[in-house]
């Protein structure tokens, strides 16, 4: 049994999965969400590392839902030490062209669902005076990012969320963290039906999830205010993203994006 409580949405796969893992491994027991149907398989995972799991299977994406999965972390009567707020899903294509009904969907999970559960969070560990809040954000929160408007645009509220908070909370013992990885070996290219692009097969190949999470976890650790993570080249273009003229983002960005087969 572990000593630290973490909770972690978006546990059942990728950097989810992999930030839930590491905070196992550090002694956390752990309060996992997801809406997928390896939740169970990853419950037994970080069981086996030694620590207690809780895992709520909820739709993040609705308001009942992340209630449900509050009302079982208020439940355990433990206290928060620290929150993953990870979960999310991405849509590539152009603008005129991609589902609405998609976008809105990830416009409720990206931006509703964590800014929901944040509430919660962040009036939990300001009520005890202590814990850290990792937020999953992105590089291209930073980015112009045609092909991909409206999942940029959700990370660029996560992102704006996560330095406002870390503002706000500065003197009452709880931290704020933003999580920015660049492509990363997971299903998120597939999910958003962005195989056959640059950045999805990039993806494979950049970062491995395990290694996002560690970083994403010591710079939680440490308090940072946020991390590029984890490739050197992700880092080298965060640092210079501010740098660059918009256009050129554009257009570097649009190619990444499009679809190899046209």
């Amino acid at each position: 049994m572990g000593t630290q409580l973490a909770i972690v949405t978006g546990a059942s796969s990728g950097i989810g999965y992999n930030l839930a893992k590491v905070f196992a491994e550090n002694g956390f027991d752990l309060v996992i969400g997801s809406n997928g149907d390896r939740l169970e398989q990853a419950e037994a995972d970080f069981k086996a590392l030694g620590v207690e799991v809780t895992a709520v299977q909820s739709d993040l994406a609705s308001f009942d839902g992340i209630d449900e999965f509050w009302k079982t972390v208020a439940a355990s009567g433990s206290k928060v030490d620290a929150a993953a707020l990870n979960v999310g899903v991405g849509l590539g294509g152009s603008f005129q062209q991609t589902d609405l009904q998609a976008e809105i969907k990830m416009i409720r999970l990206n931006v509703e669902g964590t800014t929901h559960l944040a509430k919660h969070v962040v009036q939990h560990m300001v009520a005890n005076r202590a814990g850290k809040i990792l937020f999953t954000a992105s590089l291209a929160s930073e980015m112009v990012a045609p092909g991909e408007a409206v999942y940029a645009a959700t990370k660029a509220f996560i992102l704006s969320l996560s330095k406002s908070l870390a503002a706000e909370l500065k003197d009452t013992g709880v931290t704020v963290t933003a999580l920015q990885p660049g492509p990363v070996d997971t299903d998120f290219f597939h999910r958003a039906d962005m195989d056959n692009t640059q950045v999805g097969q990039e993806g494979k190949k950049e970062s491995e999830p395990y290694d996002v999470a560690k970083q994403g976890f010591k710079a939680l650790i440490a308090g940072d205010q946020h991390v590029y993570a984890a490739s050197l080249k992700t880092k080298l273009e965060g640092a210079v993203v501010g740098l660059v003229p918009d256009s050129i983002i554009a257009s570097m960005h649009e190619k990444m994006v499009r679809p190899t087969d046209q």
